[in-house]
């Protein structure tokens, strides 16, 4: 009988790995066409693969938390269907010695520690430098030394703190930046990690690891501190003129359309109108380039049943009317809660934004999006008294007010251009035309 190879598919753009979060059949567990074997994970989203043939599965070849490249096998499947040739081999053949690549790392004290078999030709060799160095590297590692144009040889200088002295990330990214550093500059006081505090634990105490989604988040929160300087400015929009602009359209939005109108896809209109205006906060920073984006995709930070938190992406938002972006955010924002989002739905965003309002926050200091430079946080719309001015003088009069947050990266976004860029945003909202139709 033929044996099928079910391969880790493509993850979306620059997503080379995912890791095994969940084996849905066992050895010997029947299977059938197109259904879901395994559950994977990205830094990104969470995925199911699916066997492409009916059959038994013969082989687990990695185990829960196993870091798996793409295209590389899962798993081995007896089928009694032809398929093609370079998927198969024959069950009377030894089977070889498969190799496994685990990486499991905790990103509070990010440390890994990885192990792997003799590599055969199901998966990538195994890096090792041109001096016989024996270590090897996870993909990761070896990611970012392609980024970062390390050598082999280069590589097999740093020290690592891992397993049997293996590199690990932390090990690779203090290298990275203590190379990037001008040679006048005094070293780094700290070059280990810094061991974090021991925490007193009662009887009493509830112990409760962190989910794989709390981790990812803790270590991109974290790396986002350290890569970029936060600034924050603030400004207060009176929506009012929108707000009643909405009252009156959105019944008869629901029935054209079948989706609601609600205050983010507004939002995300006019920010997609007004980052051309300020090219830099639609921008990344690679070393010393920075990389105007063309293309304005707009992140839309979501939170999740459980607490947690994803960013699915609005790609070309700024090609998009109103219709079809509150069409996309109800597309998006369903299937992020509904753990149906695909690996391309979260890549790829320019600018992020977040709604700390819908909590009832006034405003908040979020967290850039690496590799972004900004992101915007709304606040809550709330009545309130306010100060107009009249022809017959000042009056005080009750108003729906925001107050809107704007955190970019101080390293090339100056204060001028994030408190501009939320002046012109204020100025277009305050001025919304209230006959303005669909």
């Amino acid at each position: 009988m033929p044996i099928y190879q079910l391969v880790l598919p493509a993850m979306g753009e620059s997503v080379s790995e995912a890791t095994v979060t969940q084996w849905l059949k066992k050895e010997g567990d029947t299977v059938v066409a197109d259904e879901a074997v395994v559950e994977v994970a990205t830094d990104k989203v969470d995925s199911e693969v699916a066997s492409e043939y009916s059959g038994v599965i013969k082989e687990i070849l990695h185990p829960v938390n196993a870091v798996v490249a793409v295209d590389a096998p899962l798993a081995l499947i007896e089928t009694d269907e032809e398929i093609p040739q370079q998927t198969t081999s024959e069950t009377t053949a030894p089977i070889e010695t498969l190799p496994e690549e685990i990486a499991i790392e905790n990103s509070i004290a990010e440390t890994a520690e990885t192990y792997m078999h003799q590599a055969q030709d199901l998966v990538a060799p195994v890096t090792q430098s041109s001096t016989d160095d024996a270590r090897f590297y996870s993909p990761l590692v070896k990611n970012i030394a392609k980024q970062e144009n390390i050598s082999e040889k280069e590589l097999a200088t740093i020290s690592g703190t891992g397993k049997d002295d293996r590199v690990t990330k932390r090990d690779i990214l203090a290298y990275v930046q203590n190379r990037k550093a001008p040679q006048s500059q005094k070293p780094p006081l700290v070059k280990a990690p810094i061991a974090t505090p021991r925490i007193s634990r009662s009887i009493e105490d509830a112990i409760v690891p962190m989910t794989r989604m709390e981790q990812v988040i803790s270590e991109h929160m974290t790396r986002s501190l350290q890569t970029s300087a936060h600034v924050q400015s603030f400004i207060e929009i009176d929506v009012t003129k929108l707000w009643k602009w909405r009252e009156k359209a959105k019944q008869d939005f629901v029935k054209q359309h079948g989706v609601k109108l609600t205050f983010t896809p507004i939002f995300f209109q006019l920010v997609a109108q007004i980052l051309p205006e300020f090219p830099l906060l639609n921008s990344s920073l690679d070393g010393t380039d920075i990389i105007k984006k063309k293309d304005i995709n707009l992140g839309m930070a979501t939170a999740l049943p459980d607490g947690n938190l994803i960013v699915p992406v609005i790609k070309q938002a700024d090609s998009l009317n109103l219709v079809g972006l509150a069409k996309k955010v109800h597309e998006l924002a369903s299937n992020a809660r509904n753990n149906a989002l695909n690996p391309d739905d979260v890549q790829g965003g320019t600018y992020t934004i977040t709604n700390v309002g819908m909590f009832g926050s006034l405003t908040g200091t979020p967290i850039i999006n690496q590799p972004q430079v900004a992101i915007l946080a709304l606040g809550a719309i709330r009545k309130v008294p306010a100060v107009l001015e009249t022809e017959h003088g000042d009056v005080i009069a009750v108003r729906h007010q925001m107050v809107v947050s704007h955190s970019y990266d101080h390293r090339i976004i100056n204060g001028a251009m994030g408190g501009m860029f939320l002046l012109r945003l204020k100025e277009r909202i305050e001025n919304w035309d209230e006959t303005k139709t669909l």
